[in-house]
């Protein structure tokens, strides 16, 4: 009687078991899928080795969690997803209830081996512990992990940078004759899933994610799936606290031509400014690579400002060596005045004590001119001495001739020094220097800056 009441139970279940004693052990036990049974772990799963084992896979990014310059890395945060078929594996649904598909320990089944060759640092978290199969024997592993991946940075246009780092995905050991990879996704769906699923970029705004595919020409090639990511750099943090200061300073150069050159304030003022965009510029080497291709443009835009900053530096220095060169000069005019005015009234006593004795001389010739006759105070004279007199005397007339010559010239020269020795002279020369160089100072500044930013837009 029981055994008719359960064929008639069976009857009206059209065969299937009840829910009640289904289980996914059934499952199990149908396939005969147990952790020592080594046809499901120990090789690829299929049943001719000519035949490939057709890896499919599916990348997802997360998150950018860094990128480190300095050391060329690449931290994302991935959602992998592997599918191959196992050809082992099979079961109808409706002889277990309706199950079609079961979780498993992921030490039960073959893995296909794959890595990222441009990994260098392992997840330290460990991987998914189970992997799902279904009735038709398709298997499929999920996976996420952070990444710690080598990627080349071209930072010529750094801070406003677009960087392209690869996730190449391939077999360690298997050749394209065991294992054919191939994406489940193309780059279109790529991008706007892990647009979707994105919970944080940081100081990187992610843009798209491209899928290449390169398949092995031969086989004993590998195939490989390079996943591109495409990422832009948040600019505005380094413009605040980087590329603004640095115009700061250089304006705040400018401004310092209206300071006096007279004292040393001024110079003062600019060593200062130099040396804070000298700190700025060792802030800068701490963020960028030690090598690269070509040299970043804000490298050049330090560079050049601290170029510019160190020669107006100098020509502050030009200025006020002039400006003491005149007051210099100043002081030794005054002394050669004070000198001159001692010589003259020294030439004065001196005329006026010669003019004297001229006049006592005259007197007492003309008290003999009176008192006696011309013959008795004449001397005699004889013609040789009436010669020699004469012989000096155009000798003293051509000497008298030169030393007017002279003196013509001693005129000139001194009359030039005067000219080139007035006071505010060396002065006024430092003021026409001081602003034909803030002419070109500015000229040159505004060239370089339109010349920068216009590299940095259009690279």
């Amino acid at each position: 009687m029981m055994l008719t009441g359960f064929i008639f139970l069976l009857f009206l279940t059209d065969g299937v078991l009840p829910e009640n004693n289904c289980s996914y052990q059934d499952v199990l036990n149908h396939l005969q899928l147990t952790k020592t049974n080594e046809l499901y772990s120990m090789t690829r799963p299929v049943k001719n080795y000519k035949r490939p084992t057709r890896v499919s896979l599916e990348v997802l990014l997360y998150a950018i969690l860094d990128v480190v310059e300095k050391d060329q890395k690449f931290i994302p945060y991935v959602w992998t997803v592997m599918r191959w078929h196992n050809e082992y594996i099979s079961w109808d649904p409706n002889q277990f209830c309706g199950i079609d598909n079961v979780s498993l320990p992921a030490e039960v089944l073959w893995i296909p081996d794959i890595t990222i060759e441009e990994m260098t640092e392992k997840d330290k978290a460990p991987p998914s512990p189970y992997l799902t199969i279904n009735d038709k024997g398709d298997v499929e592993v999920q996976n996420d992990q952070v990444l710690v991946s080598t990627c080349r940075m071209h930072i010529y246009k750094f801070p406003f940078d677009i960087q392209n780092c690869n996730l190449s995905f391939k077999s360690i050991i298997h050749t394209a004759k065991d294992i054919r990879l191939q994406p489940s996704d193309n780059s279109t769906e790529a991008t706007e899933w892990s647009r979707d699923v994105m919970r944080t970029q940081y100081e990187w705004l992610f843009l798209n994610m491209t899928v290449t595919t390169n398949n092995a020409s031969d086989l004993i090639s590998q195939d490989i799936i390079i996943y591109t990511i495409t990422m832009k750099r948040r600019s505005l943090l380094y413009i605040v606290n980087f590329l603004v200061p640095v115009l700061f300073f250089l304006c705040l150069d400018l401004a310092s031509f209206l300071i006096s050159d007279s004292g040393g304030e001024k110079l003062s003022f600019k060593v200062t400014v130099l040396l804070a965009v000298t700190v700025l510029q060792l802030i800068l080497n701490e963020i960028l690579p030690a090598s690269s291709n070509r040299i970043p443009l804000i490298a050049v835009y330090c560079i050049g400002i601290f170029a510019l900053m160190l020669l107006s530096l100098l020509e502050t220095i030009l200025v006020m060596h002039l400006i003491e060169k005149d007051s210099q000069a100043s002081q030794d005019n005054k002394a050669d005045n004070g000198r001159s005015k001692d010589c003259n009234k020294r030439s004065k006593a001196n005329f006026h004590n010669s003019h004297q004795e001229g006049n006592e001389w005259t007197q007492c010739g003309c008290i003999y001119d009176v008192c006696e006759t011309p013959s008795e105070l004449l001397p005699v004279t004889k013609e040789g001495n009436s010669r020699k007199v004469i012989e000096e005397y155009h000798a003293l007339e051509k000497l008298s001739d030169e030393l007017r010559e002279m003196q013509k010239t001693l005129s000139l020269l001194l009359s030039n020094t005067k000219e080139v020795a007035k006071p505010g002279y060396w002065t006024r020369v430092a003021k026409k220097v001081n602003k034909v160089f803030f002419i070109f100072y500015l000229t040159v500044v505004s060239l370089f800056l339109i010349i920068i930013f216009f590299k940095w837009n259009t690279g």
